[in-house]
């Protein structure tokens, strides 16, 4: 058997692909970057044959890079951000992908809402209807787009399409299709009464055969091998929802633990015996064959530093120097004060209200750029901390957490979010948590690891550690019940801000 794995990672833009060897080294990595289309207002997709491709060139330039055989390859597995919908037509061939940050159903989660539908979800699913959830959004496209809706054969995810395209299977595995509320969470299966609360009763045909995120879900054509570089027949998992996969290849793999990532997305998770809790979460998913992830999440995170990098920071500074690392050594300059600004980090909306909006509050003519972006690093954890105590209050318990994803990557946000969530923080070495976690499932399903556990103890190690600065706690607790206070008051202003503009684009679709 060969002595590398190969973890592909498909996130809302870039897909990735890093080959490992068996102790964790990145032996060879490459990226590429697709684009978002924005067609309508809350409408965020992209191109499924741009993403094809961009996968393609990936693995090949990754091979060479490697300057390995491919079939020392022993297994492919593959990541990929969550809910959104990509759908293939009834031939097979790609049709639709819809982003996990689009929010062009929030109007028809209102509507859900106030008929009690999310009562009728919860129970079977562990979720309720939120604008960028699956369901939601094949419940809008039925609705809105019947034309598009019926030209659909296959419902999954990104990284399924990416498994489809190098195996020619259509299949998914649990841990994104419970992320998405599709499944009888406890049975680990399809469920007709479920689909009958999102008025979806009629399309149990359009959810492919269901995997395991381990098991082998098929392998690599000889067509896909040409295009490629890899070897015909290599083995390909299932995968993994890409916040499972990335707390894996984090290092967290058991029970109690928890994994927070700061990348495009908001995600606070702890790994929990059963899917009953004392309390309810934004949404619960598999994490290995037995056990399950709570998790709160948000479009809330690092998504809110890339663009204020992009509009407001790229070219200002030297070649050399990463405009996101010269932002933070602007906001590490910056003595915290009880005047600083707050930032609510809401550009994609949050987690239960489309309508929400970004915005800073408090400036003074003396603030500066660093104060800003201070204020942005600490209203994202804020946002983390609201999920966290969330996941506290419904009975997980956790004394630490490990922090990934691009802001795990700052050397000032992982003290950030120490001081503001009061627990000891760890980074892992891995940059690449997503790709990691989904090797390490690859390595399960070909034998090399006995479970996800034994190969999170070869394949990780962590790099860094934060404690909190105990002189700061009751500074942040003002400060975090400021930004609470600010945005239950903005709550009905944004409303009107929106209410017009999505009901527009819901009627013109």
């Amino acid at each position: 058997m060969g002595e590398y794995l190969l973890g592909l990672d498909a996130g809302n833009t870039v897909i990735k692909a890093v080959i490992f060897d068996r102790h964790g080294n990145e032996i060879a990595a490459a990226s590429e970057e697709g684009h978002s289309r924005m067609p309508s207002p809350g409408h965020v997709e992209r191109g499924l044959d741009e993403l094809w491709t961009n996968a393609r060139q990936v693995i090949r330039t990754c091979i060479e890079k490697a300057e390995i055989q491919p079939e020392e390859i022993a297994a492919i597995g593959c990541a990929g951000h969550g809910n959104g919908l990509y759908a293939l037509d009834r031939e097979g061939a790609p049709l639709l992908g819809i982003q996990s940050l689009d929010t062009r159903a929030a109007g028809l989660v209102d509507e859900w809402r106030e008929a009690g539908v999310g009562d009728r979800t919860y129970p079977i699913a562990r979720q309720r209807p939120w604008p960028s959830q699956t369901p939601t959004l094949l419940a809008w496209l039925k609705r809105h787009r019947p034309d598009l809706f019926n030209r659909i054969g296959t419902v999954f995810f990104s990284k399924d399409f990416v498994v489809n395209r190098l195996t020619g299977r259509r299949v998914s595995e649990v841990s994104d299709m419970s992320g998405a509320g599709l499944l009888d969470l406890a049975a680990r299966r399809y469920d007709k009464a479920l689909m009958e609360a999102y008025g979806l009763g009629d399309c149990m045909d359009l959810l492919p055969p269901l995997i395991e995120s381990a098991d082998i879900a098929g392998a690599v054509t000889e067509e896909v091998a040409g295009q490629t570089g890899l070897a015909a027949g290599t083995p390909v998992v299932g995968g993994l929802f890409d916040v499972v996969a990335s707390a894996l290849g984090s290092g967290v793999a058991r029970t109690g633990s928890a994994s927070i990532i700061a990348g495009t997305w908001s995600i606070n998770q702890v790994i929990i015996d059963s899917p009953d809790l004392d309390g309810p979460v934004f949404m619960s998913s598999t994490f290995d064959r037995s056990r399950y992830m709570a998790m709160e999440n948000s479009a809330t995170s690092a998504a809110n530093l890339e663009w204020l990098v992009r509009e407001f920071f790229e070219g200002e500074h030297a070649e050399d120097v990463s405009p996101f690392d010269a932002c933070c050594a602007l906001a590490r300059a910056i003595e915290p004060a009880a005047d600083d600004p707050l930032y609510h980090p809401y550009l994609y909306g949050a987690q239960q209200d489309g309508h929400a909006r970004a915005g800073f509050y408090g400036l003074a003519g003396w603030h500066t750029k660093g104060h800003l972006v201070r204020a942005l690093l600490e209203g994202v954890a804020f946002g983390h901390r609201q999920h966290i105590e969330t996941i506290r209050k419904a009975g997980a318990v956790f004394n630490e957490a490990v922090l990934s994803g691009g802001g795990s990557r700052s050397l000032i946000w992982p003290q950030i979010f120490a001081d503001v969530l009061g627990v000891p923080v760890s980074v892992a070495r891995s940059r690449e948590t997503g790709a990691l976690g989904a090797a390490i499932a690859a390595g399960t399903g070909v034998g090399i690891f006995a479970d996800f556990g034994a190969g999170a103890t070869a394949m990780v190690r962590a790099e860094r550690y934060y404690r909190p600065d105990v002189s700061l706690e009751a500074h942040y607790a003002r400060r975090y019940a400021l930004y609470q206070d600010i945005a239950e008051a903005m709550a009905p202003l944004w409303r009107r801000l929106t209410a017009v503009p999505l009901a527009a684009a819901g009627v013109a679709a």
